[in-house]
């Protein structure tokens, strides 16, 4: 059995361009890539694939879903023989034996872990927006640092109280183990039984995983005191290693891939700033040294990256060695000084996205070339420092792995050092030769007989192979999937609360609880099974904590559900121009409460419209045999049917989803 935490690994490791591009010549067209399907006779490129979402899609045939869903498929391989293909080209090493107790407690602890953090996220929120100390201290901070209410909203930014236990002691009231709380890092315990709010009196930055969920926090201190750090993170555990995160970047991945840029910045409120003024495509190292897991990170989306830099010496120093492993990666890297005195913070609230813009491209330059004349003007016109800073960039031009860019590269260096090209050469070559002579093989993992397909989630069924015939259309298959659209999409989402008038309790209505019921409620559910098993499966899931439907559906063992996942989340559909007067396409779920009621009344309306043609069918047939009683029943429910109908078109308009 190969257990969730591997299998995690294995699905974020695996970026689709990647391994699509091993078995299917690809092609950038805007932001995503396109190539020959290799499951059908394809004369024209219909075979999709985006990064953004790492998931491909064809067009033409149908096919597509995450990379294990394409070696499934491509391979011929069930779900877990696919998943020790990619750990092998990943070199991610599967333990494949039972778990022993221990092992299922870890399991279960980062479960836990992940649900007080999701906890926690709202408890800091509330308090910044509805306590008075978080409003005054907190939420004062954020006004006067220029951060818009939607901006505060979107980074889901809060407030620690400054109490001792104040997180302490609503987690445990609320339900949550002592624990968890500390395993998380949101509380210190002490050996006397006591514990006490690590981040107690600082405005708090939640710090999200590629997939959305909150795995760490970092708290600012707003009181003047020099024995108090200015800031504290969380401490690594089993849900945070500081080395794989990057800040932001569950906010940027898409802009990155749409612009095929990522800005690379030091600090929380850097990112924040940027995307306030309209820059999107920025994370953060948080202050420490770039690893390659997060260089890796940034790879699956782009393989260009400008570094901002405030312009202070030491500090600029400090970074080249994280800069060097972009280089070695593989990625073009750029650098901009930005004018003294300022941070990307400071500069992007001072200019929109445009001038920001424009200043880089004008400011902008390849980072061997920065390098080279940081280096040099640093050494002078001494002999021995000129000779050791020189060794220094010819080591970083020698981790370059492109043939053609390092040639040019030595070609540039040996103009601005005066040295001769062919010496820098026969350097870069050494340097290379001993690199690889040290560098380890790679390790290959031993494919372990085939296991019997089990589900690590109780709610996911057993893999199929990926040939299993598709299901059979329903007479609504477009009104269904249009819903199961939203599902997919949105699943999870709060669609709409209110408070009970009986017990004063809020209630919270999720988007695939809320069709759902709907549906249950007329006895009109889905006709076709699979629409019926995931809408089921959804509604099972999304008042879960980590629950996101776009995931769990891609990731879904069942391939033919990973593949129409994979075809409602891409852009096959569009909103019609009924919606378009609301709101701009790419805003959609700014109006979702209504387009999803909407398509609701749409599918009821269908339905009872399919009912009264029934009934019409069977008067027809009856008063051939001059039965009036039974006549006159069925046209008083018609008649009654006809009402519902009407009064269902008033809520309806033009339909909201089209196909392409």
């Amino acid at each position: 059995m190969i257990d969730q935490p591997t299998i995690d690994r294995i699905l974020d490791a695996a970026n689709i361009v990647d391994v699509v591009s091993e078995f299917v010549t690809l092609r950038r067209r805007g932001v995503n890539y396109v190539g020959l399907c290799p499951f059908h006779q394809d004369k024209s490129p219909s075979f999709y694939v985006s990064p953004a979402k790492n998931i491909c899609k064809c067009f033409a045939c149908g096919e597509g879903g995450t990379a294990v869903h394409f070696i499934m498929k491509h391979e011929q391989l069930d779900y877990f023989d696919a998943l020790r293909f990619l750990a092998k080209k990943y070199h991610i090493d599967i333990q494949e034996r039972e778990l022993t107790d221990e092992e299922k407690q870890v399991r279960s602890d980062r479960e836990s872990m992940l649900i007080v953090n999701n906890w926690a996220q709202k408890y800091f929120i509330t308090q910044l927006h509805e306590h008075a100390e978080g409003v005054n201290i907190g939420l004062r901070y954020f006004k006067e640092r220029g951060f818009r209410d939607d901006i505060i909203r979107k980074f889901q930014l809060g407030y620690s109280l400054d109490e001792r236990d104040a997180l302490y002691k609503a987690a445990i009231q609320a339900g949550y183990r002592k624990e968890f709380l500390e395993k998380t890092g949101l509380v210190i315990a002490y050996e006397n039984g006591s514990a006490s709010d690590r981040f107690r009196g600082r405005v708090m930055f939640p710090v999200h995983s590629l997939s959305g969920k909150v795995v760490a926090f970092g708290g600012r201190v707003l009181k003047k005191d020099g024995k108090t750090a200015k800031y504290v993170n969380s401490p690594e555990s089993e849900v945070y290693h500081k080395s794989n995160e990057l800040y932001g970047i569950f906010f940027a991945k898409q802009a990155i891939v749409k612009v095929d840029k990522c800005y690379l910045v030091e600090g929380y409120t850097d990112v924040i700033s940027m995307h306030q003024a309209g820059i999107e495509n920025v994370v953060a190292s948080s202050g420490t040294a770039l690893t390659q897991p997060q260089i890796r990170l940034i790879h699956r989306f782009t393989e260009n990256i400008t570094v901002l830099y405030d312009g202070d010496a030491a500090g600029i120093k400090a970074a080249l060695r994280g800069i060097d492993l972009l280089l070695e990666e593989g990625l073009n890297v750029k650098v901009v000084l930005l004018p003294d005195g300022e941070d990307p913070d400071s500069f992007a609230r001072k200019h929109n996205s445009s001038r920001f813009i424009d200043f880089v491209k004008e400011s902008e330059t390849d980072f061997i070339r920065f390098k080279t004349r940081l280096l040099l003007d640093e050494a002078g016109d001494d002999p021995v420092k000129r000779s050791s800073l020189i060794t220094d960039i010819i080591r970083t031009v020698a981790i370059i792995p492109d043939n053609i860019a390092r040639t040019l590269y030595i070609r540039e260096c040996s103009g601005m050092m005066e040295i001769d090209e062919r010496i820098l050469l026969n350097e870069v070559n050494k340097i290379r030769l001993r690199n690889n002579e040290k560098q380890p093989a790679a390790p290959v993992t031993e494919k372990a007989p085939a296991a019997a397909p089990q589900p690590t989630d109780a709610k996911q069924p057993d893999a199929k192979q990926p040939d299993a015939k598709p299901p059979e259309h329903s007479p609504f298959e477009g009104l269904e999937l249009a819903l199961l659209r939203y599902v997919v999409r949105y699943g999870e989402r709060i669609l709409y609360e209110y408070e009970d008038e009986e017990t004063n309790e809020k209630v919270i209505i999720r988007v695939a609880e809320y069709i759902r019921s709907e549906l249950k409620e007329d006895d009109m559910p889905f006709i076709n099974p699979l629409y019926r098993r995931m809408l089921d499966e959804a509604d099972a899931s999304c008042r879960e904590d980590n629950f996101v439907a776009s995931r769990y559906f891609l990731a879904h063992r069942d391939a033919s559900v990973s593949r129409l996942a994979a075809d409602l989340i891409s852009e096959k559909y569009q909103l019609s121009k009924y919606h378009a007067k609301f709101q701009e396409i790419k805003k959609e779920e700014d109006s979702l409460h209504q387009m999803i009621l909407h398509d609701v009344f749409g599918f009821k309306e269908a339905c009872i419209r399919k009912q009264i043609n029934e009934i019409g069918l069977k008067i027809k047939d009856l008063q051939k045999t001059a039965d009036s009683g039974q006549v006159v029943t069925l046209m008083k429910e018609q008649d009654e049917l006809n009402e519902i109908k009407k009064a269902l078109n008033k809520r309806i308009g033009e339909r909201i989803i089209l196909k392409m």
